[in-house]
């Protein structure tokens, strides 16, 4: 593997021109940096990025800690948009970046812990927020920094970057309420969740200004893969009384509420109504009448990126907070 020594001896330039020319650094001419990125590309030159963090107490690589929803088929189908937009993030601002993936089993305490002990990044992103998060409390008692995607119940400041889910829920149930349905059911996702929590507090809230009872029995939460969606809403549908409309949490419920439909004989827009939450823009190309509520999950990745950068660049600076909203459309 080429370095600096070779470089340098093949240019007859001393190791440190070549280090400072390789950075751009304004004392190298213009023309001597040229030849030696010339020289570094031909050769094949990559930095040592494990001699440069012992020098500088700097990885230049950024971790995302992402849990795996389940072991099931596509359940991570979500994360796909997320990671891109947190990559093409880091790659603009010059870092590298690393995805820790925990399964459902793992505790997301010790998974932190293990990072910091690692000292493998300059920041972490961290997810899937529950109420009183210990983690918020730990990275900043560690001086870490971090982003948060989604929000805690802690009076604290941090920076985080959330999807405002109570505004999607309470506007899917109110659009439901406007097409004429009374018996509403909610998904929900984890239920330790802050995203359920919010979720299902906007639901609650647009059923109490309609003034409609809430039933239990139609508010469903756990792990939504398709297979288990379909199973859920087949359930409900073969009910004495059967909902006439469905707040879906993700394109992958809807997948599966769609599946019991068709065998069903059902048709949403027809005999059922649904409004969906969409993340990666595939309920857009379905041949059903379906309420969206899109949300770029590209931007949020690079939301959240973008923060994390600047906490490092700036660890005493205000706290940057970012409530995204998601785009609804109609599906008629």
């Amino acid at each position: 593997m080429a370095n600096l020594k070779q470089i340098a001896a093949e240019l007859s330039l001393s190791v440190t021109t070549v280090a400072r020319a390789l950075k751009d650094g304004p004392e190298v001419h213009p023309s001597t940096v040229a030849r030696v990125k010339e020289v570094a590309t031909r050769v094949g030159y990559v930095p040592n990025q494990h001699g440069r963090a012992l020098k500088t107490g700097r990885t230049s690589t950024l971790t995302a800690v992402l849990p795996m929803e389940t072991r099931d088929y596509l359940s991570d189908l979500a994360k796909l948009p997320l990671i891109e937009g947190m990559t093409m993030g880091a790659r603009q601002a010059g870092y590298n970046l690393s995805i820790y993936s925990t399964t459902p089993d793992d505790d997301p305490v010790e998974s932190v812990q293990r990072l910091l002990q690692a000292r493998s990044a300059d920041g972490l992103i961290i997810t899937r927020m529950t109420s009183g998060d210990p983690r918020v409390k730990l990275l900043l008692d560690q001086r870490i920094p971090f982003v948060a995607f989604g929000r805690t119940d802690l009076d604290i400041a941090y920076p985080y970057v959330d999807i405002d889910n109570e505004q999607i829920a309470y506007d899917a149930t109110r659009r439901l309420i406007d097409k004429g349905c009374r018996r509403i059911a909610l998904q929900l996702l984890v239920q330790k969740d802050q995203a359920s929590a919010v979720r299902l507090a906007g639901y609650r809230k647009a059923m109490a200004e309609a003034g409609i009872p809430i039933d239990q029995s139609l508010i469903g939460d756990g792990t939504f893969t398709m297979e288990s969606s379909a199973a859920w809403f087949d359930r409900l549908l073969a009910s004495a009384d059967p909902p006439t409309g469905l707040a879906c949490a993700n394109e992958l419920g809807l997948l599966g509420a769609l599946h019991t439909l068709g065998k069903r004989g059902l048709e949403p827009g027809r005999d059922i109504h649904i409004v969906t939450r969409d993340n990666t823009r595939l309920a857009r190309f379905l041949p059903a009448k379906i309420g969206v509520h899109s949300v770029d999950m590209a931007d949020v990745g690079h939301k959240l990126v973008e923060v994390l950068v600047s906490r490092i660049a700036n660890p005493l600076g205000p706290v940057e907070t970012f409530l995204l909203k998601g785009e609804f459309d109609p599906g008629e």
